[in-house]
């Protein structure tokens, strides 16, 4: 079983758990109160709880304020209305309009079964009203309180062991590369190496926006600027790859890039200012300009095709070199100077 598999079965069982608890808890907590329609408590708590801490705040708040919302177009059209299915289908359909309006369409559902309430009782009471709002206020209560409780801690360590994953792989992959301009026989398939760590990233990437999500911190973002800045060097290795392809035959300046990469691979890591590699890599492309003229067509090919893995090699660093100078300093003390 592998590492997402688990992590992704945790998330369920813990996600069912905080939902049968809170649902529990809102639905004895209303009744304790004596409320009517006192399951609803349960039902909301259910439909509140979303996987991330500011979602589920987010949410919580928009169910207030269409509460209110939906008590006034309920009171219009129920109470000045006979037909009572045409009464509900007008009110579902503003509610629906206006929801999606807004961008509030998660709403929906818990203002329609409000709305059922006000229906069967044609009750537009202070009294009744405060009950129907009773009922929301416990059921997003319970969801606020429980999706608090969140295992950060193992996220956070879990997005570590992903940044040590993804460098080992960009260095193993550019080990293929410089093999390549070696004419050593590789030992992997390259482009399977590269698509499958392109997948992992966009799994390691939404990884980090949940972690962002569920803490009320203000720096989580550098694990999301992380593995994005490592996501366009895959690409870059991808580019990097197919230009190495269409090199018809491997000329005696390949060994120079090769060194190169050999060079550059023990630097893909997180703590890393690229700033000397960008340095020796103007230091080769200076050099390279004092190199004998190609004599045929396909050394001249195949010289262009070496400069532009070259142009490619400093794209992967400058993506690398962005990433270190958007960092602040509270980042830097508590990522870089741990």
């Amino acid at each position: 079983m592998d590492k997402e598999y688990k992590i992704k079965i945790g998330k369920i069982i813990f996600q069912a758990a905080k939902i049968a608890v809170g649902s529990c808890g809102a639905i004895s907590i209303a009744m304790a109160l004596n409320l009517e329609y006192a399951t609803t408590a349960g039902i909301i708590t259910l439909l509140s709880i979303v996987p991330t801490k500011w979602d589920t705040l987010k949410l919580s708040m928009y169910r207030v304020i269409t509460f209110l919302l939906s008590v006034i177009v309920a009171w219009t059209f129920f109470q000045h209305m006979d037909s009572e299915w045409l009464a509900y289908g007008l009110f579902i359909f503003l509610l629906v309009v206006f929801s999606e309006w807004t961008g509030l369409k998660a709403t929906i559902s818990v203002n329609a079964v409000t709305g059922t309430h006000f229906l069967m009782t044609h009750d537009f009471s202070l009294e009744f009203i405060l009950n129907e709002f009773l009922l929301v206020l416990i059921g997003i209560g319970f969801a606020a309180v429980l999706n608090l409780f969140h295992y950060n801690n193992a996220q956070q360590r879990s997005l570590v062991e992903d940044m040590r994953y993804v460098e080992r792989k960009l260095q193993q992959i550019m080990e293929e590369l410089e093999k390549y301009l070696r004419n050593i026989p590789m030992d992997k398939n390259v482009w399977d190496d590269i698509i499958a760590l392109e997948k992992k990233l966009e799994y390691h990437v939404e990884a980090a926006y949940e972690y962002q999500n569920n803490t009320f911190q203000s720096h989580p973002g550098y694990y999301i600027d992380y593995f994005e800045m490592r996501t366009k060097q895959c690409n870059v290795l991808h580019n990097l790859h197919y230009e190495m392809k269409k090199i018809r035959y491997i000329p005696k300046e390949a060994d120079i890039v090769a060194d190169y990469i050999s060079y550059l691979r023990p630097f893909v890591t997180e703590k890393n200012d690229p700033t000397p590699q960008i340095e020796k890599l103007h230091e080769l492309f200076d050099e390279i300009h004092y190199y004998e003229l190609p004599k045929t067509t396909d050394d001249f090919e195949s010289r262009a095709k070496l400069y532009h893995i070259l142009m490619d090699l400093e794209e992967f660093l400058i993506f690398n070199r962005r990433f270190v100078e958007g960092l602040d300093e509270r980042q830097r003390r508590i990522y870089w100077e741990e």
